[in-house]
């Protein structure tokens, strides 16, 4: 029985190809990347959200009464002005995404076509 010498592997340097920077450039990059990225993406819904509303002083309120409709009220509180673009400022101003509104329901109108009182 013959016995076959055990040699070890000569070692070899650890060669980094352009493709294999490039790789490890991305994937350390990567959470950064997904940081900003959210950042991005739920600091813009912030910016468009109507939660602090209008400034005080800006506004009045009155309540929706049975039977009434954007239109209706638009007309009732600014005769002078066209309803449309009443109702539109009603709709900005208290976040109507139907433009619906419900009898007893607190309806903000911008101070400009605000009854006096």
């Amino acid at each position: 029985m013959t016995t076959i010498p055990l040699t070890l592997a000569p070692r070899t340097r650890l060669r980094m190809t352009r493709r294999g920077r490039r790789v490890l450039v991305f994937l350390a990059a990567l959470p950064f990347l997904i940081g900003v990225s959210a950042g991005i993406v739920s600091g813009g819904a912030a910016l468009a959200s109507r939660d602090a509303g209008a400034p005080a002083g800006t506004y009045q309120t009155v309540t929706v009464e049975a039977g009434d409709s954007l239109w209706s009220i638009a007309e009732r509180v600014a005769p002078q002005a066209d309803p449309r673009d009443v109702v539109d400022a009603f709709v900005r101003l208290n976040a109507l995404g139907n433009g619906t509104v419900v009898a007893g329901e607190q309806l903000s109108i911008p101070a400009e076509y605000a009854p006096a009182r």
